[in-house]
């Protein structure tokens, strides 16, 4: 198996992992400096008063195994359209479906770019359309 496919299966199980909110699970495929950037004033950082930015591995968990599923309550679908891997690195292309908290009906498109060290999730880069993503959970788009 090349470094290349052995990057994606991290990351496959790693999504299991997330989707289970089990925090031992979670924390097992991180390391402890693990880094969680996702665009600044996006809707769910705006609505949980979180950080953008998730720093260590304690952050990146409580944020899984506690904030997310408090946020998006049930019905979360996610259907991936794509798993691309170069080495330690791992593009992730999703749409993920959720009712959050609010009922409100949640649906974006995600980019995720995932880099590995010595096996496990060092840094997670996340991109979305933030302006719908802000419509979504508030009904509006965000101040300019």
């Amino acid at each position: 198996m090349s470094q290349s496919q052995r990057s994606q299966r991290v990351v496959q199980d790693a999504w299991k992992a997330f989707a289970g909110h089990d925090a031992e699970q979670i924390s097992a495929v991180l390391t402890e400096d693990a880094e969680w950037p996702a665009p600044p004033g996006n809707a769910t950082a705006v609505a949980l008063d979180g950080p953008s930015h998730m720093v260590g591995k304690k952050a990146i968990v409580r944020f899984l195994a506690e904030d997310f599923p408090r946020f998006f309550v049930r019905d979360v679908a996610v259907t991936f359209h794509g798993f691309h891997a170069d080495g330690d690195r791992v593009v992730v292309e999703e749409t993920m479906t959720a009712t959050l908290a609010n009922g409100n009906h949640y649906a974006n498109d995600y980019c995720f770019v995932f880099e590995l060290r010595d096996g496990l999730i060092h840094r997670v880069r996340e991109y979305m359309d933030t302006a719908r993503g802000h419509r979504m959970v508030f009904g509006e788009l965000p101040p300019q």
